[in-house]
């Protein structure tokens, strides 16, 4: 199925009825608190399995998954993913690979979140992103709070940051 910029993938609190192969764009995982705060929390990019969290076991969805572009995507009822994990003996290796991929993603932005400078933060975070994103500026499809939450800094840094940058 074909996603455009803005539409939802998943929503938080979903049943989780299905699992998802991102195969084109990318998505923007928010997560609305108790408090109200909206934080933003993870992006999903191309080859991805998602929810993450149900990939062996259904759960809840943890958070609302949007387009940030055009993007693709594959919907697999869980009910079948589940049996093919029972039935498959192949399967459960899939699945230790795509979890790998995830903690390796993780280190790594652990990674771009600890090096020196927000400029050097944001420099990782613009030319990861361009891997993914064919061609489209970074605040085309994030805004600078969003900017923030990815790289550990105020909106206004980052809003310094562009301006500097430009």
């Amino acid at each position: 199925m074909i996603l455009h910029k803005g539409e939802i993938l998943f929503r938080q609190g979903d049943e989780g009825l299905f699992l998802y192969h991102i195969k084109s764009g990318l998505f923007k995982v928010t997560r609305l608190h108790e408090n109200g705060n909206m934080v933003l929390f993870n992006i999903l990019y191309p080859g991805e399995m998602v929810p993450h969290h149900s990939l062996i076991s259904p759960k809840e969805t943890h958070g609302t998954a949007i387009a940030l572009m055009r993007s693709e995507v594959e919907a697999i009822p869980a009910q079948e993913w589940y049996r093919e994990l029972q039935e498959d003996p192949k399967k459960p290796l899939e699945v230790a690979r795509l979890l790998q991929e995830k903690v390796r993603f993780m280190q790594e932005r652990l990674d771009h979140l600890t090096v020196g400078t927000p400029a050097e933060r944001l420099a990782l975070l613009t030319k990861w992103l361009g891997q993914h994103a064919n061609g489209i500026p970074l605040t085309e499809y994030l805004t600078q709070e969003e900017i923030g939450q990815l790289i550990g800094v105020r909106r206004e840094t980052v809003n310094r940051l562009l301006r500097h940058h430009q």
